[in-house]
């Protein structure tokens, strides 16, 4: 809930999120507060959550996991303890950098990163090896357009 958070915050998150590496000093420059008023703010918001990590974007084609596959996945199966038993063997590919659980035809979604197709079959046949699936899709992205981690805020439209 944002209803405790003001224009000020809100200037301090787009600013956090865009390079989480600006000092204190720089923030508080760029949102027109003092430092240590800036630093309290940054402080709540990170004791209330709004802030949940700092972290380095790195460039994935460098790093040999440049290809992109979204990954479908229908199930027959709806219990509470096959829902745990995927979402662990999910969690433990580290191909794996996003999993859903979805609404419509596709039960659960995946985006996996990796170097190449070989790469892609290797994460989904250990998958497969720990859990049973119904359907299982990959489509593997040609391009990426837009990537973007940051959050939109209120009042930010550009």
């Amino acid at each position: 809930m944002t209803a405790n958070l003001d224009k000020i915050d809100f200037a301090i998150l787009d600013e956090v999120q865009r390079d989480a590496t600006l000092s204190v000093a720089e923030v508080a420059n760029r949102v027109h507060l003092s430092h240590n008023a800036c630093w309290r703010r940054i402080k709540r918001l990170e004791d209330e959550g709004y802030i949940r990590a700092r972290v380095a974007l790195l460039d994935p084609a460098k790093l040999n996991a440049g290809m992109t596959v979204f990954v479908s996945v229908r199930t027959a199966e709806h219990s509470a303890a096959w829902l745990a038993e995927f979402s662990a063997a999910v969690r433990d590919l580290p191909e794996v950098v996003e999993f859903y659980r979805m609404a419509g035809e596709t039960d659960y979604l995946i985006k996996i990163r990796v170097a190449d197709i070989q790469a892609y079959d290797r994460a989904y046949k250990r998958l497969i090896e720990r859990v049973r699936l119904t359907d299982v899709s990959a489509a593997f992205a040609m391009e990426e357009i837009k990537c973007s981690t940051a959050i939109p805020l209120p009042g930010r439209d550009g």
